[in-house]
């Protein structure tokens, strides 16, 4: 048996690792493709403020949301309690910046010429709703285990479907990427009279390796050997196993 855990415990870190990896190579196709394709960023008044929204939302709500959700997996000899304080802060962060994310495409809208309709793609529309899932999910989650008042069978009710409806706004926001990719895809051939340019094929990359790396993230997440094991030292209010 502590053979099999040593192996189990030895493959999660070799995919765990290869998933920081591929998600520092995402962050930095991303900034490579607005740099060197979409003349890089700019700030509020300016039209390469949008270059921010595609950058933001994959920092925060790609690599930082799945860092967040595995959390508890990765750091597994850490008491629960430590841990669950960083989760907070690392989903507040998400917060913080995807929201500038959010703003940042917003503010584009109106600064291009001829103004583009606002929430009128279904990427647009996905990604309201996934960014409405995130609040609620951190504000059911804040008052459910940070609360002290909240009785402790409360928790461990709630934490599998803390969990599903994390793992699923995580999918969701893979899918609102790819989709916002595509419609790059689409603006980048209406530009340019070529078949597929070069922009084009390069996005085709990039989406596949966001989706690579969503499919990492879950894999990890739904795959029972790979969860925390309880811990002695665990105080009884957070014995949920994550």
């Amino acid at each position: 048996t502590s053979l099999y855990n040593f192996q189990v415990l030895k493959l999660f870190c070799v995919i765990e690792c290869r998933k920081y990896v591929l998600g520092i190579l995402l962050i930095f196709s991303i900034f490579f493709w607005l740099q060197f394709y979409r003349n890089g960023f700019g700030f509020s008044g300016t039209i390469n403020v949008c270059n921010w929204h595609p950058l933001l939302m994959t920092i925060t709500f790609t690599y930082l949301f799945a860092n967040s959700i595995l959390h508890f997996r990765n750091f597994r000899n850490i008491k629960k309690k430590k841990l669950k304080k960083q989760h907070l802060i690392i989903h507040s962060c998400i917060i913080f910046f995807g929201l500038i994310g959010v703003w940042t495409g917003l503010n584009s809208n109106v600064i291009a010429k001829p103004p583009i309709p606002k929430f009128y793609s279904f990427h647009s529309w996905l990604g309201i709703v996934t960014v409405i899932m995130f609040l609620s999910q951190f504000a059911s989650g804040f008052v459910t285990f940070f609360y002290p008042k909240v009785a402790v069978q409360y928790k461990k009710a709630i934490m599998p479907y803390h969990i599903f409806i994390g793992t699923l706004t995580f999918i969701l926001s893979i899918v609102t990427s790819v989709l916002g990719i595509s419609e790059k895809i689409m603006f980048a051939l209406n530009q340019q009279d070529n078949y597929m340019p070069t922009e084009g094929l390069y996005l085709n990359f990039v989406a596949f390796l966001l989706i690579f790396y969503g499919v990492m993230v879950v894999y990890i997440l739904i795959k029972p050997e790979y969860k925390r094991p309880p811990k002695p030292k665990d105080v009884v209010t957070h014995i949920a196993n994550i």
